[in-house]
């Protein structure tokens, strides 16, 4: 029996999948919970379609992912903080405060999409996030962390 996937199911494929399975495990389970649905011509069809209109949206979201890529390369991003005896700081510098200073910039980045090395950073210099802004978009972000004036 050949049916067309709306659900994830283990061991059988992903949504938007066409599987074979056998007769009685399509008609008595994945049918009934909704997992799936007979792959008619006509159905096959619709899922043709859709899969092409995603790709489309997709791709879009990618290609505006890279112009904001390539718009954060551009940018210079320093950091203040508060700094002890040698290059020590008062606490760290993490994800959300290259968040923020993204933001003075123009940028407004989620906290969860920036990741720095380590997690955190501890004294001043010169240091590179990676950036996530799609699922296939990745950028490096450089960044300076500098003492505060007194």
């Amino acid at each position: 029996m050949e049916l067309i996937l709306k659900k994830d199911v283990e061991g059988v494929g992903f949504a938007d999948d066409i599987v074979t399975v056998k007769n009685g495990f399509g008609r008595n389970y994945l049918i009934p919970q909704g997992a799936a649905i007979l792959a008619t011509p006509s159905q096959k069809k619709v899922l043709a379609e859709t899969l092409k209109q995603r790709a489309f949206k997709e791709q879009k979201l990618v290609d505006d992912a890279q112009k904001i890529a390539d718009a954060l390369k551009s940018l210079e991003i320093k950091i203040t903080s508060k700094v002890g005896t040698g290059d020590k700081l008062f606490g760290s510098v993490n994800n959300a405060d290259v968040s923020e200073a993204l933001a003075k910039q123009g940028h407004s980045i989620d906290k969860k999409f920036i990741t720095i090395p380590g997690g955190q950073v501890k004294r001043i210099g010169s240091y590179t996030a990676t950036v996530r802004l799609h699922r296939s978009v990745q950028t490096g972000l450089d960044f300076d962390v500098i003492p505060e004036a007194s």
